[in-house]
């Protein structure tokens, strides 16, 4: 396959689901409307009283503020240019993926060309439920929070300790159920961690505290209940109540974390995405499909980044257990059991199944990375020490200069 011929392919399956989608898009665009004119608009009740006036819009801060580029336009103009341009994003989270997996497996005698058609088929999987979220009911919050958390992926490849805890946080002020992706930090090396974890804390609290203290009732916004549908995988687990319980969302945040550090434990952090959406499908009430977007970005980089198969089996059957089973599986109760056991096996798959290719590389770059942005770069931190002299001053080339190839920047 030529050089970047994958790119361009992705391009125009996109282009194809979106004007396949587009004329009945827009489903839940109103909500964002509402939002960021309620937030930035003056209203007596919104303002910092937003989500304790109207706590239907579990919508983050960062998404309003994203929301409001879109507002100088006419109603119909901003919600297609938004629908667009949210659209274009998946496109570019694969082609992140794809540059993630090659950093990740740089110096392994990865075959990139097998990389480029292994991203190229579960990119395929991707699109249709990407436009699914962005274009179908364009939750630009949903949106944001998984295009962050794919920018926080790729950073984390790539070694830039600051940045993964900046794109984690962005995500959680875009959507509060990106907060189990924050196990991602876990991956970085143990003396790393504790500066990005504040910044992360400080960023998250700078977006979402101010509404707190500006009206305590923010709080009731966190106990926003909707119905639990018949085909929720809940129903499979007994919960039989008729709306959300007041313990569900706390679980899903805590099961989320749990199963996300037991992936990085695991030494299989590129399956973080994939265990935290997966503990939403299985403890929501609700079944709507754009909910699996979350799922396939999560297939997406475990198939590209966390395994070197070259069929991506878990992102087709993702699409076609979740997404064909939503269209194609007219019982309810059947629905619900085929969400349920998709989540089980896939967990049990990524986090217990042998596998070759747990590797710490990744790891190493980051603390690598770091002690050069540091200053504290040396030749102890690319390895054995060598010989004073000339190969002293090799090795310590070796961390400040960056690890690239031509392979891979002619791969991507």
């Amino acid at each position: 396959m030529p050089l970047r011929r994958h790119n361009a392919l992705l391009a125009g399956w996109t282009v194809l689901w979106f004007v396949l989608v587009v004329h009945s898009g827009g489903v839940s665009w109103h909500y964002l409307r509402q939002g960021e004119q309620l937030l930035f608009g003056g209203d007596p009740g919104g303002g910092l009283s937003l989500y304790a006036n109207h706590p239907e819009l579990q919508i983050g801060p960062f998404s309003l503020l994203v929301a409001r580029m879109f507002a100088p336009f006419s109603a119909a103009t901003g919600e297609l240019l938004a629908e667009g341009t949210m659209a274009g994003l998946g496109l570019v989270m694969v082609i992140l993926v794809g540059r993630t997996a090659a950093q990740h497996y740089l110096g392994t005698g990865t075959n990139h060309r097998r990389l480029q058609q292994r991203t190229l088929i579960a990119g395929l999987a991707f699109i249709p439920m990407w436009i699914e979220v962005t274009v179908r009911f364009a939750h630009l919050d949903d949106a944001l929070a998984l295009f962050c958390s794919t920018l926080a992926v790729h950073a984390l490849a790539r070694g830039r300790t600051w940045a993964v805890a900046v794109f984690l946080a962005l995500a959680v002020d875009a959507k509060p159920w990106a907060v189990p992706f924050a196990v991602l930090l876990l991956a970085l090396p143990s003396g790393r961690r504790r500066g990005p974890f504040l910044l992360f804390c400080v960023l998250v609290a700078a977006a979402w505290l101010p509404f707190y203290l500006g009206n305590l009732d923010t709080m009731a916004a966190a106990k926003f209940a909707i119905p639990n549908q018949p085909a929720s995988s809940l129903r499979w687990l007994g919960v039989s109540a008729p709306s959300t319980p007041s313990w569900d969302r706390p679980a899903q945040f805590a099961l989320g974390g749990l199963l996300g550090a037991l992936a990085v434990w695991r030494g299989r952090w590129p399956a973080v995405i994939l265990v935290g959406a997966n503990a939403r499908i299985l403890l929501d009430p609700s079944t709507y499909t754009y909910y699996s977007a979350s799922v396939l970005l999560g297939t997406l980089i475990w198939d590209a980044v966390g395994q070197r198969r070259l069929v991506p089996w878990w992102s087709w059957i993702a699409l076609l257990s979740l997404y064909g089973g939503a269209l194609f599986i007219p019982d309810a109760s059947t629905r619900g059991l085929v969400r349920l056991a998709f989540v089980v096996v896939s967990v049990a798959y990524v986090l217990l199944w042998p596998s070759r290719n747990n590797r710490t590389g990744t790891r190493r770059r980051v603390a690598e990375s770091a002690a050069t942005s540091d200053g504290s770069g040396s030749t102890a931190a690319a390895g054995p020490a060598g010989p004073a002299g000339a190969n002293a001053s090799t090795a310590r080339a070796r961390v400040v200069a960056p690890r690239r190839s031509p392979e891979l920047v002619d791969a991507w």
